[in-house]
């Protein structure tokens, strides 16, 4: 363990937790196309997918530093977060906007495991990025809301039993702001699945369940609404530093795999009497890979601390998402050109980390969309879009 490397205690513990699920576990799951349900099950046990709930309602009441420690090592051992890790940070929309009703509700249930609050409904076919222009709607009919329209790449529908769903409820010809009359919503796919509610699977080059989902009527209680009818983007919004930290904590993960598994197959591996490691056209890359791995991380425990005071923490969190993909993805492709053909062999686990990395260049943010807001909202420039 590197000495710059925080809270030794709850990376053991996430590291004996990881040594139950060796690369064969998530290698035959990718062949698959299957869920790592004992995996999340082991995790939920322990309490780590609650860490972010607080104590009062069940939770481990971690801070994002911690929280972020978790995923990272899952992503650090071979393994990918990914399929869970919104359990934990998808609630914080209930948690920061949600009535004290839903929070007593909802919030201990899904800290034990006995809910699953896993799916984030935003994304739409046409708006992409542009969630402002989102054109699914929700209309308020007595107690209730029909909600009417089509999200996609809306992922692990198929083990949450609940969704964050944002919804326009105000036509955008009657706002005056775009970012106006949209409202959230927490929709019980158990009630909603087969009443209303279709999910068209789509198949992807990671091992990641994701879906096209088609809302024609769908029936929302009106005490389903989280927060103000309206003010929806604004807490949607708010809920997206959290999620680029953890994101880039988990590149953190990956890149230090792909640069420990890379140093070993240079040490390792000779060829014409010498160690590969030997050569600085090895060598070299590798230790560039570290370096920005490294630096990488820096910038994630410096967004994460000032989320964790309460501070503002914006440019970091997307920076530190930025630089942390950019550093998982350099790593990759070093760990690649370093086991040479046997990175593209099933067996050593480089391609399946190589294609599991790489999403993270266009997703939950595109990096193209990380530089356009530092240009405008840090740097002052004209908006480039």
């Amino acid at each position: 363990m590197a000495p710059s490397e925080s809270h030794t205690g709850l990376r053991l513990a996430m590291r004996a937790l990881c040594q139950q699920f060796p690369e064969s576990y998530w290698r035959e799951l990718d062949q698959q196309r299957a869920y790592p349900e004992a995996f999340v099950h082991t995790l939920m046990e322990a309490g780590y997918l609650g860490a972010l709930i607080p104590r009062e309602y069940g939770g481990r009441g971690m801070s994002l530093v911690e929280a972020s420690i978790i995923l990272e090592e899952i992503n650090r051992s071979g393994g990918n977060a990914g399929p869970c890790h919104a359990q934990m940070y998808t609630m914080g929309t209930l948690l920061r906007h949600g009535s004290q009703a839903q929070k007593q509700a909802y919030l201990p249930k899904i800290a034990s495991g006995e809910l699953r609050l896993q799916a984030f409904g935003v994304t739409e076919p046409e708006a992409g990025t542009d969630t402002t222009s989102i054109t699914t709607t929700a209309v308020r009919q007595g107690n209730r809301y029909v909600v009417n329209g089509r999200k996609i790449y809306i992922s692990r529908v198929q083990h949450s039993d609940l969704m964050i769903l944002l919804a326009r409820t105000t036509p955008l010809d009657h706002v005056k702001k775009k970012s106006e009359g949209l409202s959230v919503f927490l929709v019980d796919l158990r009630a909603a699945l087969g009443h209303g509610l279709t999910m068209k699977p789509i198949r992807v080059m990671i091992n990641n369940e994701t879906n096209e989902l088609l809302f024609d009527r769908v029936e929302v209680p009106a005490e389903n609404l989280i927060g103000e009818e309206g003010h929806g983007f604004r807490y949607i919004l708010d809920g997206m530093n959290a999620e680029r930290i953890l994101i880039a904590a988990e590149c953190i993960g990956d890149g230090r795999w792909f640069v420990e598994r890379a140093t070993q197959r240079a040490r390792e591996r000779h060829v014409f009497g010498r160690p590969i490691g030997q050569n600085q056209g090895i060598q070299f890359p590798i230790a560039q890979a570290y370096i920005r791995v490294e630096a990488a991380d820096l910038m994630r425990l410096r967004a994460a601390e000032l989320f964790d005071r309460g501070e503002p923490c914006g440019p970091e969190a997307n920076m530190a998402k930025l630089l942390a993909a950019d550093a998982s993805w350099e790593a990759a492709n070093v760990a690649m050109q370093t086991y040479g053909g046997y990175g593209l062999a099933v067996d050593y686990d480089i391609e399946r980390k190589f294609r599991e990395t790489r999403l993270y260049q266009v997703a939950p943010i595109s990096t193209n969309l990380i530089l356009a807001y530092v240009g405008e909202h840090v740097l002052g420039l004209p908006r480039s879009y």
